[in-house]
């Protein structure tokens, strides 16, 4: 069985990649995207973190998130994330996917991936590369021919404060992401 064993670091920084069940372009719906949303802002409200990066594709989503300072416990944030989405979401007549017999014993449902992939940010230069990938996301997967043009993203916050022109990810920013150790 595999061993997923996860990095603990109190008041660090950790780059995030959660995909949908089956693949399934959940959020292409604007429901699905507003109840996402609302899920973050309930379960920021009940234990905060600073959301610094996002951007949310058709069946997957990159976040950056800084942890407050003692605190390392982003697994519950993220299974609060998810449970809420999957309630509301499957409230709202929304979407699910196949679910195993090992999913239904242990009371799983059909929205989301069972696991996220998990990065500890190192140091300045991983985070700028974290968040050069997450806003990259949407050319990666070919969705638009310029970052600017997706607007599901924290790019446009970014270019705000200075730290993205708005044509910013014209060519590729790094050829680093091809390391093993990157998620999707």
């Amino acid at each position: 069985m595999p061993d997923y064993r996860r990095r603990w670091v109190r008041g660090g920084s950790y780059f995030f990649t959660a995909v949908v069940h089956e693949r399934y372009p959940l959020f292409e719906s604007p429901v699905a995207r507003k109840i996402l949303r609302e899920a973050f802002k309930e379960v920021l409200a009940k234990r905060p973190f600073d959301l610094f990066a996002i951007c949310l594709l058709p069946n997957h989503l990159h976040t950056v998130w800084n942890m407050p300072p003692g605190d390392s416990d982003y697994a519950t944030r993220w299974r609060r994330i998810k449970e809420s989405f999957s309630n509301s979401w499957l409230a709202s007549g929304g979407w699910e996917g196949k679910v195993s017999e090992s999913r239904r014993k242990k009371g799983e449902r059909g929205v989301w991936q069972r696991r996220y992939w998990e990065h500890t940010i190192r140091d300045e230069d991983d985070l700028r590369r974290c968040v050069d990938y997450t806003h990259w996301n949407p050319r990666k997967h070919n969705l638009v021919s310029r970052v600017k043009d997706w607007k599901f993203s924290s790019f446009f916050r970014f270019v705000e404060t200075g730290d993205y022109e708005m044509d910013w990810g014209g060519t590729d920013p790094a050829s680093d992401w091809s390391d093993p150790e990157w998620g999707e």
